[in-house]
């Protein structure tokens, strides 16, 4: 997953439900050299919670992009991550 482009991470998911792996195997692909210049809000939900699990990345051209983990999978988030990290990848490299 290209996180270079990442500013703000949002993951709010219950630890024990089916959403938990997906979504903590998306917090695992941000390395450690990001967690200064990416801000990351890491909500746990309880069983009981009414809220909805959710994955939502923010990248430095205030793009929004979020989903549920307990829908997608690793693969359609990195996919669908590095899908726009690839446009301002190719945008970075036209400007130069």
């Amino acid at each position: 997953m290209i996180t270079k482009y990442f500013t703000q991470v949002c993951i709010k998911f219950n630890p024990f439900g089916p959403e938990a792996r997906c979504a903590r195997s998306v917090l695992s692909q941000i390395p450690p050299s990001m967690k200064g210049a990416c801000k990351i809000d890491l909500e746990l939900l309880s069983k009981d919670s009414k809220k909805e699990p959710f994955v939502q990345v923010t990248f430095k051209d205030s793009t929004v992009m979020n989903g549920n983990p307990a829908e997608l999978t690793l693969a359609d988030f990195t996919n669908m991550l590095d899908k726009h990290s690839k446009k301002l990848l190719f945008k970075e490299e036209v400007d130069k």
